[in-house]
């Protein structure tokens, strides 16, 4: 009995398959060690520390190799495909593996796909960083120019050397900021309790010393905004210069336009909330009126709109990216009507941006959301914490949610960032 137990026991221990892998960073205070150990345990597997260095100040780095096991190597792979993602990496790394596209859009199986943070591969032995890192992208390797570069699925084209596996590809998971903030505050979390004034002066004053550093601040913004009587917070911030660029769809730039001529949006008096007589032809005037301009530019310097958001984004000389959709009335003709070249436009827009507010809108963010690199701080409010809380689960982690109306949220972000600016002109605390 004794020799059958010994040989069922050496069977077990010879099913398990093991690797080693490190982690280097603030591994603690972003909570990775704990995410990757859950991680591990959640999917069946086990771990074992072999090696933990603890930083002893709040900006050391700290170091951990632990050793992962499973039951089979398939079960092994796929803890450590997670594992990856999370910054885990083998102690020994070995060179990317590269396989060219066999034809355009055409790519070799097993194909590696990146997540939004930084990210490095290591080829002819030295660590090159991917330029244009976004999520569900593929990487492509030049040789020539010893070069990586994040690219969609797409933009393919026949023989261009793919990333194939993870071997050689590093991945730098975001830190928990130094500094004291609203994102080391709320990082990764979503509030149903705010907002409070408190709350949204700690977001204007991020904005505004984003601003001072030179960041861009993008907004993405549903036609709720307009719905909801918040349109005029919104003209006043693109007005004073806290909004560089703005992502949205055709009702955002419909309604602002509709609430500029006539007072409404979808129909209704925005100051009062009552329906209009004849009002809900009103968009679709205003889209005529557009229409005959030639352009929402043309329409501004004719003197046909007079006020609203795209009114101070074209006197203000502040870009926009229309992005059309099955939905849409009209369009209007700024709106972009082919998505992959919507896609474009917002990258060339998000290159430099350090803050993006999506409020109202759950599609559009989480479109813009997959273009963000990591490092990019992000706010998502919405009325809905489901849309919040989406966001999230669809890759843009380094998001706080808000659970607000926009109509109470912009107002009171537009008086604080007059209050703290007026402030810091008269030298106030």
């Amino acid at each position: 009995m004794e020799g059958i137990l010994r040989i069922i026991a050496l069977d077990f221990c010879s099913m398990v398959e093991t690797q080693e892998i490190e982690l280097r960073g603030h591994i603690i205070a972003s909570g990775v060690m704990m995410q990757l150990t859950d991680r591990v345990m959640d999917m069946g597997g086990n771990f074992e520390i072999l090696v933990f260095e603890v930083g002893k100040k709040k900006t050391d780095t700290s170091y951990a190799r632990l050793r992962i096991g499973a039951s089979g190597k398939e079960k092994l792979h796929a803890i450590l495909s997670e594992v990856h993602r999370l910054g885990g990496s083998p102690v020994e790394v070995k060179d990317i593996r590269l396989v060219p596209a066999e034809a355009d859009r055409v790519v070799p199986k097993g194909f590696y796909t990146t997540s939004n943070h930084p990210t490095q591969v290591k080829y002819n032995g030295e660590w090159v960083p991917v330029g244009s890192i976004e999520m569900d992208f593929l990487i492509v390797v030049d040789p020539d120019r010893k070069t990586a570069t994040a690219m969609p699925l797409g933009k393919i084209r026949k023989g261009n050397l793919v990333v194939v596996g993870e071997q050689g590809v590093s991945v730098t998971y975001p830190e928990r900021p130094r500094e004291q903030s609203t994102f080391e505050f709320m990082h990764g979390t979503v509030s149903s309790e705010r907002p409070s004034e408190t709350l949204i002066a700690q977001i204007a004053k991020e904005i505004l010393d984003l601003r001072k550093k030179g960041g861009k601040i993008a907004l993405v913004g549903g036609p709720a905004i307009i719905h909801t009587g918040a349109g005029n917070a919104v003209a006043s911030m693109v007005r004073n210069g806290y909004i560089d660029v703005i992502f949205a769809g055709n009702a955002l730039a419909t309604h602002d336009i509709e609430n500029s001529l006539y007072g409404t949006s979808l129909g209704m008096d925005i100051t009062t909330g009552k329906p209009v007589t004849g009002g809900h032809n009103h968009h679709l005037y205003a889209i005529s009126e557009i229409m005959r301009a030639g352009s929402i530019r043309k329409a501004v310097e004719k003197g046909v709109v007079k006020n609203g958001i795209m009114y101070e984004c074209i006197k203000h000389n502040v870009p926009y990216v229309l992005a059309g959709s099955i939905r849409d009335d009209g369009p209007l003709p700024d709106v972009i009507q082919d998505v992959m070249v919507a896609q474009d436009a917002m990258r060339k827009h998000i290159h430099g941006c350090s803050m993006v507010l999506m409020v109202a809108t759950l599609l559009h963010s989480i479109a813009v959301g997959n273009c963000l690199p990591s490092s990019v701080k992000t706010i998502c409010v919405d009325i809905n914490p489901a849309h919040v809380t989406k966001l999230m689960d669809r890759g843009t982690t380094q998001a706080i949610g808000v659970v607000s109306d926009a109509g109470t949220f912009l107002p009171l972000l537009a008086r604080q960032l007059e209050i703290q600016s007026q402030a810091a002109a008269t030298g106030k605390k």
